[in-house]
């Protein structure tokens, strides 16, 4: 068993660590005031290659692992979480789905510009009445014409408002299966598509730099050649969409977990009280061994979930599902004890919007609930286990 990283995936690494900390965190704080888009950041990683890392060179992709993209996001979202969701979001979400169920014409109009990073896709599931409910889905496409006509909503979709987004994948019943149940479809939408409406921006707790809206269709009419796979393979597309998400979002939980070590242990060792710096004090460094051990625990449940979504590819296995449910669930919820425990080291100082750990502990609680809230994943790990 080979614990080491190979030279491209250290190369990925370092790449995206100088980046981080050269370009992204020195205007996260900007960034996060101003509840900005970065579009310039965007347009950088793009010219990295970063959007492309885990795709096929065909479409313009750089043919690295998915480990390489988790390497990645992890280093961006150490500087902004905001950041790293708009990279993690744009790959996994938007451009992943078409590379793996698209056809061939489909790949080749979209996929240059979203692996370039010159254009995002979005990926839309969620809805006001249906969330890990997929079998609620209210959203309805009816054939008419030669067409899809789409109507309903959408809610909390990432990056489907900026004036790069291009598109969206939406889940849609399009019919009843043989069981009587909902026929669950995948159908990409274009930005500008009339009927297609992109509502006022989300308030958000954190995250403000990355781009979040509800969507709703009315009589939203595109081709048939807009649906993405095969008619009633939606269900089980965003399942395989979902599993490399949730480690990617694993990924980012393990960048700010140890963006709150490396703040809560400068600081610990520059405050001093009662003639000591404070990381003399054994309260603050059992709290920073605490931390230190359940980042690398959760890296290394990352790091194993992602070697194993790459060798999987859209064939999961149960032991791929279990690892991407264990990993996000662990990982999420240490991020979570990490930005606690950062604040609290940092005293008085640590709620105050001046010091960035209060910025981390805003950001991270969405890592609980997004692409599987830590009850869905406790369900899906029990459910493995044969309960």
């Amino acid at each position: 068993m080979d614990f080491e990283l190979t030279p491209e995936q250290r190369a990925v690494r370092e790449l995206c660590r100088d980046f981080a900390k050269e370009v992204v965190a020195p205007a996260a704080g900007q960034l996060d005031r101003e509840h900005e888009f970065g579009y310039d950041i965007v347009r950088r990683m793009g010219e990295l290659g970063l959007f492309g890392l885990p795709f096929s060179e065909e479409y313009g992709g750089a043919g690295a692992d998915f480990l390489s993209l988790c390497l990645a996001i992890e280093e961006i979202s150490r500087a902004d979480a905001g950041v790293g969701i708009t990279l993690e979001a744009a790959v996994c979400l938007g451009a992943a789905p078409i590379h793996d169920f698209g056809t061939k014409e489909q790949k080749q109009r979209w996929l240059p510009d979203l692996l370039a990073g010159k254009k995002l896709w979005a990926f839309g599931l969620t809805e006001p009445e249906a969330g890990s409910d997929a079998g609620a889905t209210k959203t309805r496409a009816e054939q008419r014409d030669g067409h899809w006509v789409v109507n309903g909503a959408k809610q909390f979709i990432t990056n489907c408002g900026t004036s790069i987004s291009a598109g969206v994948t939406v889940t849609a019943v399009t019919g009843k299966t043989k069981r009587g149940g909902p026929e669950i479809s995948a159908i990409m939408i274009p930005t500008g598509t009339p009927g297609y409406h992109v509502l006022e921006s989300y308030r958000k707790l954190g995250w403000h730099s990355s781009d979040t809206h509800p969507l709703s269709f009315e009589d939203c009419s595109v081709s048939e050649e807009n649906m993405l796979g095969e008619r009633g393979g939606g269900y089980r597309q965003f399942l395989n969409t979902l599993m490399g998400g949730r480690i990617a979002i694993a990924a980012l939980s393990v960048g700010l977990a140890q963006a709150c070590l490396d703040a809560s242990l400068n600081y610990a060792k520059e405050r001093r009280t009662f003639g000591v710096p404070i990381s003399k004090h054994q309260a603050i460094q059992f709290k920073l061994a605490d931390m230190a051990m359940e980042t690398e625990l959760a890296r290394t449940m990352v790091y194993r979930a992602a070697v194993a979504y790459t060798h999987g590819g859209t064939n999961t296995s149960d032991e791929v599902r279990m690892l991407a449910a264990m990993c996000k669930l662990f990982a999420s919820e240490t991020s979570k004890r990490a930005a606690d425990q950062a604040v609290q080291i940092h005293g008085g100082y640590g709620f105050m919007e001046d010091y960035p750990v209060a910025r981390y502990w805003r950001d991270v609680k969405v890592n609980e609930i997004g692409e599987g809230t830590s009850e869905v994943q406790r369900m899906l790990i029990a459910r493995l286990l044969g309960c």
